[in-house]
């Protein structure tokens, strides 16, 4: 059965597949209308069918492209009327290798397109209708922001900025406008393949709940934290790892 309209409306950066689009389907699923964006438009007509047309519509673009962020949260306006929610998912991870080797345009392009893209949607949300009418945003982060992250530094590194973009944002868009990030560990998609790829079982055995994270997993707590039920939260960080961190404790 498909949910009643809930009224709201989201927009979902990098929704084509893996955790934007597991984030899109649990919006959807409880009635809000969504526009998902990504780079490929053949992938984002599929997912769009997938969600319901009836309910979701697509913008074709790359994230840090400043036209693309403006005419994504345009087409919503024009589409839907409104903006309540903003999940910022986009991000890249080219490089996979000590940091001390990190080609230095390459670490250019992480922070591009993983945080001054959220930065900039952020920006577009709040002008269009969040400044006047308030809502959420939540940023995907990462638990290799909140932690040294072997072979992907690049990629920690920005995760850790996108966590005190949240802080900012929280700081300055309160009251009206809750911020508040996940920090995943490994989910399996397509991004995260070669963090588990050929060894899920071993890679698997580490957490704790004994699995890795699916996307449905991500899109439960962002639905919840762009929920009425999450009215009191903002500027957190909320770690979703299978209880991978435990393992950091004695003994």
């Amino acid at each position: 059965m498909t949910a009643e309209l809930s009224g709201k409306v989201a927009l979902v950066t990098g929704a084509s597949r893996g955790i934007g689009y597991g984030i899109a389907e649990a919006l959807v699923a409880r009635g809000d209308r969504v526009c998902i964006t990504g780079r490929g438009e053949d992938a984002l007509k599929e997912a769009v069918e997938s969600l319901g047309s009836d309910r979701v519509i697509h913008v074709a673009g790359k994230a840090h492209d400043e036209a693309h962020q403006a005419a994504a949260v345009e087409r919503t306006m024009e589409a839907f009327g409104r903006v309540d929610y903003l999940v910022n998912n986009a991000g890249t991870n080219p490089v996979f290798g000590p940091i001390a080797e990190l080609d230095l345009n390459v670490a250019r392009k992480v922070f591009e397109t993983n945080v001054v893209s959220a930065l900039g949607f952020a920006q577009q949300t709040w002008r269009a209708w969040q400044k006047e009418n308030g809502g959420a945003i939540v940023n995907i982060a990462s638990v290799a922001g909140i932690t040294a992250s072997p072979f992907v530094g690049a990629y920690g590194m920005s995760k850790a900025a996108m966590v005190n973009l949240t802080l900012q944002l929280a700081h300055e868009f309160a009251p009206k406008v809750r911020v508040n990030a996940i920090a995943p560990a490994v989910v399996k998609t397509k991004f995260a393949k070669a963090l588990y790829e050929g060894r899920e079982a071993e890679t698997a055995a580490a957490y704790p709940l004994g699995r890795l994270g699916v996307p449905e997993d991500i899109g439960g707590a962002a639905a919840f934290l762009t929920s009425s039920q999450a009215d009191w939260i903002t500027g957190q960080t909320l770690v979703v790892d299978g209880g991978i961190f435990l393992n950091a404790g004695v003994g």
